[in-house]
């Protein structure tokens, strides 16, 4: 890869879903000694996903600039994926203080010093679609997030995009990542653990029923669904990269709810049995009914390409090398 064993790589979130899956492609890419983490373990049981992989240290997100001191020429390149992704999430001050003021004082800090910045945006960022799916700059100050997680992911966009500064830096929009290590994200872990947990307790599962009946049917909402693995990938090659910008992370292929259970219950060897149930109120106008990536953009950069794994392989791998085994990635 381009960095140097010598350098740092800085990986905040380092032991959630994506980070820790980071850490695992860059070890398997014979890079250990200069990797640092950057996490909160707390009462969490993220710190399983630690187990096996090899790192310098890991440093609280709230001595990272207390440790960044006097290390300035040591340090090659921050993948920043911590934050706050509890899209439920209500405590707006706790996001913008989190998601954004964090995000501004650690990129500045980077490009103060000439670090390679990636960090994860949001396809939340894109809110109902309304306008699209384009991840061109352009587009950016007119996107409308439905829940405030997006709107401080947008903030960070913006900020970027105002201060010019979108060519010096690699922001991700992440669609709807799925794969092993997401145990410990509780209500916000994707469908398929819940699904596997459910159709095996109850021999059935739940889906909304369409809260726009007149463009989706029961169940027939979609949404842009990538294996963790690819999403990992495609975050590291930009290590390698000198691109910048925006770019959205995604399959660029939708797959209905519908598609995702049936799959899921052919896996498990199962009866197919649905059950379409009210979407609660809350929701309603803050859910998004249809999401897929404009993956022109990412594919056009470096030769990165988008999912390498059919949305049938994925899940069968999650769930029969991951789930059923109790493993991690």
């Amino acid at each position: 890869m381009k960095m140097y064993d010598d350098k740092y790589i800085v990986v905040t979130g380092g032991a959630g879903f994506i980070g820790s899956g980071v850490v695992r492609y860059l070890n398997d890419m014979h890079m250990d000694k200069n990797i640092v983490i950057v996490d909160d373990l707390k009462n969490s049981t993220k710190w399983k996903n630690l187990v096996g992989k090899r790192f310098q240290d890991i440093v609280s997100k709230h001595e990272l600039f207390n440790w960044l001191k006097g290390r300035e020429s040591e340090i090659e390149a921050f993948i920043h994926l911590g934050a706050c992704s509890d899209t439920t999430e209500l405590d707006a001050g706790y996001l913008l203080s989190n998601n954004y003021h964090y995000t501004v004082r650690l990129a500045e800090y980077a490009l103060k010093h000439g670090h390679r910045f990636i960090y994860a945006s949001s396809a939340a960022t894109y809110g109902a679609g309304e306008n699209g799916f384009s991840d061109e700059h352009s587009v950016i100050e007119s996107l409308k997030p439905i829940n405030m997680y997006a709107y401080s992911k947008q903030l960070f966009d913006i900020w970027l995009l105002e201060n010019g500064l979108l060519d010096r830096v690699v922001g991700l929009k992440y669609f709807n990542i799925f794969g092993p290590n997401e145990q410990h994200k509780g209500k916000m872990m994707s469908v398929v653990p819940k699904f596997v947990e459910t159709i095996q307790r109850d021999g059935m599962i739940k889906l909304f029923k369409s809260s726009d009946p007149k463009n989706f049917a029961d169940g027939e909402q979609q949404r842009d669904f990538l294996y963790v693995k690819d999403a990992v990938r495609m975050t590291c090659e930009f290590l390698e990269s000198d691109a910048s910008g925006i770019y959205n992370v995604g399959s660029g292929i939708t797959t209905t709810w519908n598609k995702l259970a049936s799959t899921i219950f052919k896996i498990l060897n199962k009866k197919e049995v649905i059950e379409y149930v009210d979407m609660p109120k809350e929701l309603i106008g803050a859910y998004q009914n249809y999401t897929c990536a404009k993956m022109d953009k990412i594919i056009s950069v470096n030769g990165i390409d988008s999912s390498s794994m059919s949305i049938e392989d994925s899940v069968e791998d999650y769930i029969k090398g991951y789930i059923l085994k109790g493993n991690r990635w």
